[in-house]
């Protein structure tokens, strides 16, 4: 069934494309790979085509996950909801463990070999460039970039305020970032073209007056006067949402207004709770900012980002694991946004946010970072990319490439330990507790002696 990531327009299908090798010449074409998890990673591949298409050029869009074998995307899709929302503890310990390891493990690393040719595949003989939205694309292109097999510009635009390892990859040409934080850390990394160019948001999310704010309320009806907080949890409404609904209607510093995304079970029973203003998936989500007085969010993700535009100041409150927390403090440091770590303060911050003097600075400095005129922005700097190019040495001949034997071999092995782990993985995690996991994963994903007898070598200096 097509969705919003699927490639758009699709190339005309008179067998596979040409590579592009070399140089190429600059092109009115980019293509834009982003991954249906979630909605944060399409959602900014989404206004990137937007902008570019305004700009000229023509953009095919891609998702990762229909690029995988044997429509293993979906299963990789699953299995990180499932792990998200049955044992979050283990996603954290995996997330810190590939941080502090600068990137993924040899599974991740087979996996997304075999996406490389598919990828290649996809793209148009015409691309002039081609932009990441989610880590894995950007490994995938990196590598097919830094062995000559992909001759135009990839750049990856970061989505997160905090950067994992995971996001840089050796081969990527530009790095863009919303803000000299994330900036910071992917230098800290290992990226070497790193170009602070603001983010995108939607052009519906901007500032409204009172006016405007008692329309909105009217339309969802909303209380007219009441200090409302917006709460959201991603498209699939993860993390502690009940309790956090109910500590801010029971400290009284706010109505609490939850949107829970696609997650039904959710809503219901948030509503079994008393909370009186529960949404699911909601089209006018700039309404909904302009009703409200302050986002509580726990993910740090795009809607962070649309509050900014929308100028709603925000607050990060029981952040979920891994990048949630790291978000949560790359935005405090920013000072884009407050990180309420303990619950004592919630009431408290709250209230300094919708009527104390720390509101209007949150909200100067969320909407500063949309200074930016258009040409500035992350969209401008793609098409800048796109049009002069970017030169880069080909690799030598017989540089890259494994026997297809091993290729298959390869695949078929990841596909068989990563299926085992989706599926078996969250059993164990939710059945036998976090030590029964983490010795599962350990012993069945172990893949170093099966990559050094086929050598194998890392995709990354990070890995």
């Amino acid at each position: 069934m097509p969705h919003a990531g699927r490639t758009l327009p699709r190339p005309a299908p008179a067998g596979p494309p040409p590579r592009p090798r070399g140089r190429a010449a600059p092109s009115g074409r980019i293509a834009i790979v982003s991954a249906s998890i979630g909605a944060g990673h399409d959602g900014a591949a989404a206004e990137l085509a937007r902008r570019l298409i305004a700009d000229g050029f023509v953009v095919d869009r891609h998702d990762l996950l229909d690029l995988l074998p044997a429509r293993f995307g979906r299963a990789v899709q699953e299995g990180y909801h499932r792990l998200l929302v049955r044992a979050p503890w283990a996603y954290q310990r995996i997330y810190a463990g590939t941080e502090r390891a600068g990137g993924g493990g040899p599974v991740a690393r087979a996996l997304l070999r075999t996406a490389e040719g598919r990828v290649l595949g996809a793209l148009h003989p015409s691309t002039g460039a081609v932009v990441s939205t989610y880590p894995a694309a950007s490994r995938v292109l990196g590598n097919l970039r830094r062995s000559g097999r992909l001759g135009v510009p990839v750049l990856t635009y970061l989505t997160d305020f905090s950067v994992h390892p995971l996001w840089v990859a050796d081969g990527v040409d530009v790095h863009l970032a919303a803000h000299a934080v994330p900036a910071l850390q992917a230098r800290a990394v290992g990226a070497l073209d790193v170009r602070v160019s603001g983010p995108v948001a939607d052009p519906r999310f901007r500032p409204c007056d009172r006016r405007g704010r008692l329309r909105a309320r009217a339309r969802f009806g909303l209380p007219p006067h009441s200090p409302l907080a917006l709460l959201v949890a991603g498209s699939w409404g993860v993390g502690p949402v009940r309790q956090v609904a109910r500590e801010v209607r029971d400290c009284g510093a706010a109505v609490p207004v939850v949107v829970c995304g696609r997650n039904e079970t959710l809503a219901a029973q948030l509503r079994s709770d008393g909370i009186e203003h529960v949404y699911g998936w909601v089209d006018d989500m700039p309404g909904l900012m302009h009703a409200s007085d302050v986002l509580v969010q726990n993910a740090g993700g795009l809607t962070s980002l649309e509050a900014f535009a929308a100028g709603l100041p925000v607050a990060s409150y029981r952040c979920i694991p891994g990048h949630g927390l790291t978000n949560a403090a790359a935005l405090d440091e920013a000072g884009a946004a407050v990180w309420i770590a303990h619950p004592a303060d919630l009431k408290t911050v709250l209230n300094d946010l919708i009527d104390g003097p720390l509101g209007p600075e949150r909200r100067a400095a969320g909407l500063a970072l949309f200074a930016r005129t258009a040409d500035e922005g992350p969209a401008g700097e793609i098409a800048r990319v796109a049009r002069a190019g970017l030169r880069r040495t080909a690799a030598p001949p017989g540089a890259p490439h494994r026997r297809r034997t091993s290729r298959r071999l390869a695949a078929t092995a990841v596909v068989a330990c990563a299926v085992w782990a989706g599926a078996v993985g969250t059993a164990v995690a939710t059945s036998y507790g976090e030590p029964g996991l983490v010795r599962a994963i350990g012993h069945g994903l172990d893949l170093d002696d099966f990559a050094r007898h086929q050598g194998a070598h890392p995709q990354g200096r990070h890995s």
